[in-house]
């Protein structure tokens, strides 16, 4: 619904005041009231589209009648020209959107509702440029569209972001110049007014950021769909706010023709449930070719082995091993890693190799450096034939590695290689990445990417191990966006964390190509872990429903229940000192169930894992609490207690009856 108000009355002045006195909230000022309002609803969101006093565009989000973000600025800057500093508005047309499509990770179906507004935005010079504004129970997104014929330089935006005092903000640090271009960093909490100075690599941020809002509820900032155009991050300029910020500074981006900049998400929920399945961000990408993909049976989610997290390079004979260990798992693919290009024959063993991996029933994926494929001549004729050479060998999927970076250039490449493997029915798993922008829904071919600090960090040295804590914050920070390669299980170099911890990141972490780091030799001989690998082998890599349990905090917990079919499985990452939690198993269906419980194993003397694993870099956690594992029955009105280890955890599979 789109209401229009002129300006202001001096009621909504004093009411404003008012509300600034009791919470805190900064409103707009009387003497810098808005012109021209629009009002957009969707659900029990609203967003505000409105001129400053200055003729500056601006906006406004209210949801539930509390401000998520104060008034702050549009605007884009394209030519050296900032566009939405003296704007004219004119509202073009509203239509309602209604979507359901089908995702692979969180659930297996997306569903979004929302109404879109389009408005013609014309500066004092004439130019003439619009706003596409979405509001739905999910959150407020927007994107700016400025026709061109020609090559046209984006030098930045105006797009601003103010926060109500109090409000508590996750982020990820990585205290080194990697920080943005691999996001792969830990995640950490802050108050909305230290943002400026809370980092010693500067003020500038990474997508995504969660917010804990001081009204309670949750917001998470994000884009989505990042095509043509580059990557965003968020500066923190003080006076609790964010600005838009680009790897190109102001010399900017070119953009051939139309310029269509992602869409930016402000992602809006009441609890931790509903922030994990909001499906805002791939519903506002583009759905699939159907020509591209008219075929998708080749696009197959499984399990994987990777000899690198235990071993690095690998040679020829070491990988036709992996192979057998990973139908002796019962994995669907092996990961082969740097290293095959230095094989003799490459091409002819590469073959090799994917013939007796076929033959076994298990696919191949072939890594590769992003830099000796990234040559945008003559559509980019080197990554083709070099694409040609990997279907040739029979391998599954690729991964690419190493962008470093988000600028437009790098976002063209990760396009330009989704489509043209897709082209050659090749999954794709990025490495060395920003985070998702729900490019997946797109081209589904792309299976998983990094873009997270993930488990190949206990391996790094200067590397501080992975934290219970940031492995707790995850499932409400980095995989609210989409999948991640997170590799996990490491039994033999689990850092700070427990076993059945580790067991537990199967279930509240997800990819649909799900990487499994630990030691193929290990799992299959160790004795202490043979009971666990019926879990990892029959453990799905996409699930059709997930619930998050009211018991979770962002960084302290995360109790997670996800649905596969008939059965459902439990994970519970915990940070911090022991404890004793209840799950009330309430979202089970009304039929009985066998539980299989896989807990931290409070009895037993912990298990010493010096001399497992080649690169352990912090010794004082080498003394690791083992899992048990139990038996029992389970229906909807059972409560189950599971104490928990510090920095502990648990996974309960229930197998309907």
């Amino acid at each position: 619904m789109v209401r229009k108000f002129k300006n202001l009355t001096s009621k909504h002045c004093i009411l404003s005041f008012l509300w600034s006195v009791i919470f805190g909230v900064t409103f707009i000022s009387c003497d810098k009231a808005p012109k021209d309002q629009f009002e957009l609803t969707g659900g029990t969101n609203t967003a505000y589209i409105f001129k400053f006093q200055d003729n500056q565009l601006g906006y406004k989000i209210v949801s539930k009648e509390n401000v998520v973000i104060d008034s702050s600025a549009f605007g884009i800057i394209v030519g050296g020209k900032e566009l939405g500093s003296n704007t004219q508005i004119k509202q073009l047309e509203t239509s309602n959107i209604k979507q359901e499509f089908p995702l692979l990770g969180v659930k297996n179906k997306g569903r979004y509702e929302a109404h879109q507004t389009t408005f013609e935005l014309t500066e004092n010079d004439g130019v003439k440029w619009y706003l596409d504004v979405q509001v739905s129970n999910q959150g407020v997104a927007y994107r700016y569209r400025v026709p061109g014929k020609t090559v046209q330089v984006v030098n930045g935006e105006s797009t601003s972001y103010k926060f109500p005092n109090k409000t508590k903000v996750w982020y990820f640090e990585r205290n080194n110049n990697w920080k943005l271009k691999s996001h792969a960093g830990e995640w950490f909490a802050a108050d909305i007014s230290e943002m400026p100075k809370v980092s010693k690599m500067g003020p500038v941020q990474g997508l995504t950021l969660t917010l804990e809002l001081p009204q309670g509820g949750y917001a998470l900032l994000a884009e989505a769909a990042l095509y043509n155009y580059s990557g965003t991050r968020l500066e923190a300029i003080g006076n609790n706010t964010f600005k838009s910020n680009f790897t190109e500074g102001k010399n900017g981006f070119k953009v051939d023709g139309n310029i269509t900049s992602p869409w930016r998400c402000v992602l809006l929920a009441d609890d931790l449930n509903a922030l994990v399945n909001n499906v805002m961000v791939p519903a506002l990408n583009p759905e699939p070719d159907p020509k591209l993909f008219a075929d998708k049976s080749w696009i197959k989610p499984g399990t994987a082995v990777w000899h690198w997290w235990s071993k690095k390079f690998a040679n020829y004979q070491a990988e036709r091993d992996m192979i057998d260990d990973a139908k002796a798992l019962g994995f669907e693919y092996s990961m082969v890693d740097e290293g095959w290009e230095r094989w003799e024959n490459k091409w002819e063993a590469t073959t090799k190799l994917c013939e007796d991996a076929t033959s076994k029933g298990v696919g191949v994926f072939l890594w590769k450096h992003s830099k000796e494929l990234n040559f945008p001549e003559n559509d980019y004729e080197v990554m083709r034939l070099f694409l040609d050479s990997i279907a040739a060998t029979g391998a599954k999927g690729i991964k690419v590695d190493f962008m470093n970076g988000q600028t437009k250039g790098l976002i063209d490449f990760d396009e330009h290689l989704l489509k043209k493997s897709a082209e050659r029915k090749l999954m794709v798993n990025f490495h060395g990445c920003q985070q998702s922008s729900g490019e997946y829904r797109t081209y589904p071919n792309e299976v998983t990417r990094e873009g997270i600090r993930g488990l190949e960090i206990n391996g790094i040295k200067n590397e501080r191990n992975l934290t219970a804590s940031h492995n707790a914050a995850l499932p409400f920070t980095r995989y609210i966006t989409g999948h991640a390669d997170y590799t996990p299980i490491g039994f033999t170099n689990p850092g700070e964390t427990t076993w059945a911890h580790q067991l537990a990141t199967l279930v509240c972490f997800y990819s649909p190509f799900n990487c499994i780091a630990e030691n193929t030799d290990y799992l299959l001989t160790a004795k202490e872990v043979k009971t666990a690998l019926p879990l990892l082998d029959e453990m799905p890599s996409v699930w059709d429903e997930s619930i998050v349990l009211p018991q979770s905090k962002i960084g302290e917990m995360a109790i997670i229940a996800r649905r596969s079919g008939k059965d459902w499985y439990l994970g519970v990452l915990s940070s911090g000192a022991t404890k004793q939690i209840t799950i009330d198993c309430n979202f089970l269906e009304d039929k009985d169930y066998t539980a299989e419980i896989f807990k931290d194993d409070l009895e037993s003397d912990k298990f010493d894992v010096t001399g497992l694993h080649p690169r352990q870099f912090e010794p004082e956690h080498n003394l690791v609490t083992m899992y048990s594992k139990e038996a029992s029955k389970a229906n909807k009105n059972t409560k189950l207690n599971i104490d928990l280890a510090k920095n502990g955890g648990a996974v309960i599979c229930f197998k309907a009856q």
